[in-house]
């Protein structure tokens, strides 16, 4: 019952977590969109009001007509619209999830036996914990200073975005040699997500609010406040494509358990903003097919790189065929299967044994032979780089994995 509770409470999270961010990043995509679509006003009257720009749409059966002000409006109406909630109850609910999932189990889920790094391979839980905490801020404040730095007046954008691209193959190189590959993924997106919120409160929110009190005070309003909201907002929409895709990495290991992992992180974080740049452009009514073409080109980088160099799977048939493969060595469907009952089906099975779970994780399940030659890609991947038995939970030992690794169907 608590394993029910405890899955169910996560459900919810999720669910919670999800449908704030897509409020908040459908929002942000809107703006983004409004913003690169404007076109000067035609009406002398609007002209001389201190109108910048403005765009008529057609949605939902009515017509709209959106302006933006280049200086102040004449007056501000009471019910003035305000955008932030979605973005911290998004950054509040996935951190929840980090916590009740990672954070309560550091040995299962963030600390890498094998990593190359001895010291990251012994951390203990508080350790990881502290690790992945210390992560996620360090991330923030680098970011943050680069931004001061190198665009206090962003009048350098460009180079703070090549900064900020240079930034984060270091968080994906590091990420991975520190953390397991799963929460590497996680962690580095969550480095981004974390900024895309703290750019809300830290900036993009109190800029507006001195604006609007400036402006109920009959003072002009400091332009700085609105050029650097702008500029957090133009860093959280090209963010917002790649983390989308590392939270929905945990569900793919050929990513994660890849010994270049890092590497194939950062192709899928530039492809995603390279596709993102597009959309940008296009609606400032520039067409760019180069930019989705460059990335499309990435994410085919990926799909060589991640390629798994295993034979192909036989097809399903009956235990005594399945039985008889084997490969030089004698490893035999039987030997692998004996050792999957050893350490892997505690969890991986219709009904788990493990407390932890109430179903098999991700839906994956090794009750037979048939199960597990239908899936010997994904297990020899995961195996041979160590990542399963999550934190070896279940003491595979190397021989084990080089059976496993080694195995061949005809």
């Amino acid at each position: 019952m608590e394993a029910y509770l405890q899955d169910f409470l996560n459900m919810l999270l999720r669910w919670l977590h999800v449908i704030a961010a897509i409020a908040w990043i459908g929002e942000s995509i809107y703006f983004v969109m409004l913003d690169n679509s404007l076109r000067p006003p035609k009406a002398a009257e609007d002209q001389r009001k201190g109108i910048f720009g403005e765009m008529w749409a057609v949605h939902g059966g009515g017509f709209y007509h959106n302006q933006k002000y280049a200086t102040s409006p004449d007056k501000l109406p009471n019910d003035l619209h305000w955008s932030f909630w979605k973005a911290y109850t998004t950054w509040l609910s996935g951190f929840a999830l980090f916590i009740t999932l990672y954070l309560a189990n550091p040995e299962f889920y963030l600390i890498d036996p094998s990593a190359n790094w001895a010291w990251a391979a012994n951390m203990t839980g508080w350790q990881a914990n502290l690790m992945a905490l210390l992560f996620l801020l360090g991330g923030w404040v680098i970011y943050n200073e680069l931004c001061k730095r190198l665009s206090p007046n962003m009048e350098r954008d460009g180079m703070l975005s090549l900064a900020v691209a240079v930034m984060m193959v270091v968080v994906a190189y590091l990420s991975t040699q520190i953390f397991a590959g799963r929460a590497a993924f996680l962690l580095t997106g969550a480095v981004m997500a974390t900024a895309m919120s703290a750019n809300v409160f830290f900036w993009i929110i109190p800029g507006q609010r001195r604006m609007v009190k400036a402006m109920k005070a009959g003072e002009t309003p400091d332009p700085l406040d609105g050029k650097r909201g702008k500029q957090r907002s133009v860093h959280n929409t090209y963010f917002t494509l790649p983390v989308v895709l590392l939270m929905l990495s945990n569900h793919y290991s050929f990513m994660y358990s890849h010994e270049h992992a890092w590497l194939i992180m950062t192709l899928f974080i530039f492809a995603g903003a390279l596709i993102r740049q597009f959309f940008v452009l296009m609606h400032a009514g520039s067409i760019k097919p180069a930019y989705p073409a460059a990335g499309v080109a990435l994410i085919l980088l990926n799909v060589w790189i991640a390629a798994p160099s295993v034979g192909n799977a036989p097809a399903a048939g009956d235990e005594a065929t399945l039985a008889a493969a084997s490969v030089d060595g004698g490893a035999s469907l039987e030997r692998v299967h004996e050792i999957i009952d050893a350490r892997c089906v505690q969890c991986h099975a219709q009904s788990p044994e493990h407390p932890g779970f109430t179903a098999a994780p991700a839906g994956v399940a090794f009750d037979s032979s048939e199960q597990i030659v239908n899936q010997i890609a994904q297990i020899k991947q995961v195996v041979a780089s160590g990542y399963m038995p999550l934190g070896n939970m279940t003491q595979m030992t190397d021989e084990e994995r080089e059976v496993i690794a080694a195995w061949q169907a005809p």
